[in-house]
């Protein structure tokens, strides 16, 4: 049964996609919903990604200090392990899974309520393919923005670790410049780029999915946003697994 209940929410989801990603009807209208999207989804989300990273920074730089007290280890020890650990997971993978939370949230429940109102229903009455009009220029605006939230939150996280060497006697900035520079490996912020690609749709996608498919009133719409934001969290997770076997093994 949950067999079933799985493969039946996947034909699902592949159609609406089919819908989605056919040819816009207007293209003029695309690209009018385009810059108006890059502005609620990325734009919007970029305070709190700044916040966050510069604590997380601050953060990593403490704990990784305090629990590497060991003489045979390199004092730039603690801002090598913060500068690969932000640029490996924290800026792509956690601070995707965040924004799962607010823009998946924001997606399903702006479409979840947009049906529940029986604006979509009107849509296709119009003759407007509603999948397309609705969900593609979302998907586009995170996907084609997301890297910039990810340089945004690998550079303010370096910076929380600067503030903590600043603010506390922990570590001196000097050793943690050496750190954060020593055996730099671009090909890192390739992987997290290429990885929140995959994310970004995710998020975008599934969200849309269960905010599209919300029927009932708002007590429905709210169960979407839910079931939206753990959905595409568990199948980033899962992604995540998989490309980083493909990308670093």
């Amino acid at each position: 049964m949950l067999i079933f209940t799985f493969l039946k929410h996947v034909g699902i989801y592949c159609t609406l996609m089919y819908r989605v990603f056919s040819q816009p009807d207007q293209w003029r209208m695309f690209f009018r919903q385009l810059p108006k999207e890059m502005e609620k989804l990325v734009v919007n989300s970029l305070g709190i990604v700044v916040v966050i990273s510069i604590f997380i920074g601050a953060i990593m730089t403490i704990q990784t200090k305090l629990n590497t007290e060991d003489p045979l280890l390199p004092v730039y020890a603690t801002g090598l392990v913060t500068r690969d650990t932000l640029l490996l997971e924290f800026s792509s993978t956690i601070m995707c899974l965040i924004l799962a939370g607010k823009v998946g949230s924001n997606i399903a429940s702006e479409i979840g309520t947009m049906r529940i109102t029986e604006q979509i229903d009107a849509l296709e009455i119009m003759g407007v393919n509603s999948a397309n009009y609705l969900i593609l220029p979302k998907i586009a605006a995170f996907v084609l923005l997301i890297p910039c939230l990810v340089f945004f939150s690998m550079a303010t996280g370096l910076l929380g670790g600067y503030f903590a060497c600043v603010f506390t006697d922990i570590l001196t900035t000097h050793d943690y410049m050496i750190g954060i520079q020593y055996l730099f490996i671009p090909y890192y912020i390739f992987y997290s780029v290429v990885k929140t690609f995959f994310f970004a749709f995710i998020i975008a996608s599934v969200s849309s999915y269960y905010g599209y498919y919300a029927y009932g009133g708002a007590l429905d719409v709210g169960k979407a946003s839910t079931n939206a934001v753990v959905n595409s969290s568990v199948i980033v997770l899962i992604f995540n697994v998989l490309i980083t076997n493909l990308m670093l093994t």
